[in-house]
């Protein structure tokens, strides 16, 4: 029998995982274990071109040094093309995708697609859309298209376990949008519906990055028949200037604190402390589970001074 709570962190092979990685996977990591509940790794490794396989493994030693234990077997995206190619042909079969043969700099360049949200680019405004098979067979012959999920109107509302409740109308604010890329590869939209539907994931705690993402995987969910998990959507760590606070802006990486022979429990209390679940000392993952509560997180982004934080691990290494 499946947990009634079943989460998952799901990291991009494509780097060393950093200080923003260690906190969301801690603190989906806790949420999991408050609730009696399991935690699932999903290695997204579909961007063939950024992932490796050396970063697989150095993220699953990560992990394991920060005292977070996973359920099950790890799976990873790159083996799971037939799921999302089943999943597209079903929503082919109901009429809700398209071929798109339009560049992003064609849609860019469009007079009427103002800008949508960060993550997707301007708003795509439906140029291929009411191609006839004809006319769509007849440029596949010169250019490969994408695939195109007509976005349903209306506000498409959920309610966030942190952000309380949301809406977003996707026709309106992203339009439709990309669920096979042109080279033949399964979106992210797509690919993470899929995957948290036949992975039986019913709570989602990410980055409220993805926030905007959210609409569009409930649309496709809906679209597919698939069960939608319940989000919790964190702060992000920044640094001064409001940037995600990663690798490439001055802290370490895990790797380089667990090969500096920093103690776990020194970086676990210190993300502990920016979530507001301890004073921020030193502690094991373990120990935080009794604490761990979404109220007490912060709702906002939380600053830190890259410098600061780095001089700080070194001082408690």
């Amino acid at each position: 029998m499946r947990s009634p709570h079943r989460g998952r962190f799901a990291p991009s092979p494509t780097g060393p995982l950093h200080l923003g990685n260690a906190w969301a996977a801690l603190l989906g990591w806790l949420w999991a274990r408050k609730e009696g509940g399991e935690f699932a790794l999903r290695i997204e490794d579909l961007d063939a071109t950024r992932c490796r396989a050396a970063f697989v493994d150095l993220l699953r030693r990560d992990l394991d040094w920060l005292g977070l234990a996973f359920d099950g077997p790890v799976v990873f995206q790159s083996q799971r093309a037939d799921l999302y190619q089943a999943a597209l042909e079903k929503l082919s079969g109901q009429g809700r995708v398209y071929r798109c043969f339009c560049t992003r700099t064609e849609v860019a360049r469009a007079a009427t697609a103002p800008h949508g949200p960060a993550d997707d680019g301007p708003i795509y405004p439906r140029t291929c859309a009411a191609l006839s098979e004809a006319e769509a067979d007849a440029r596949s012959r010169s250019r490969t298209p994408a695939l195109r999920f007509r976005a349903a109107s209306g506000p498409q509302r959920f309610l966030d376990a942190v952000h309380g409740p949301l809406e977003q109308d996707v026709e309106r604010t992203v339009g439709d949008f990309v669920v096979r890329r042109t080279d033949g590869v399964a979106s992210y939209q797509l690919a993470v519906v899929v995957d948290d539907a036949e992975l039986a994931v019913t709570h989602v705690l990410r980055g409220d990055d993805l926030l905007g993402s959210t609409p569009r995987q409930l649309q496709l969910a809906d679209a597919l028949g698939l069960p939608a998990p319940r989000y919790a959507h964190v702060p992000l760590l920044v640094g001064l200037d409001g940037k995600r606070l990663a690798k490439r802006m001055g802290p370490p990486s895990l790797s380089e604190l667990r090969e500096a022979r920093l103690p776990p429990e020194q970086l676990v209390g210190l993300l502990a402390g920016w979530a507001g679940l301890s004073d921020g000392k030193p502690v094991r993952a373990l120990e935080l589970v009794d604490a761990f509560s979404l109220a007490r997180l912060p709702h906002s982004a939380v600053q830190l001074d890259a410098g600061q934080v780095r001089a700080a691990l070194q001082r408690l290494g």
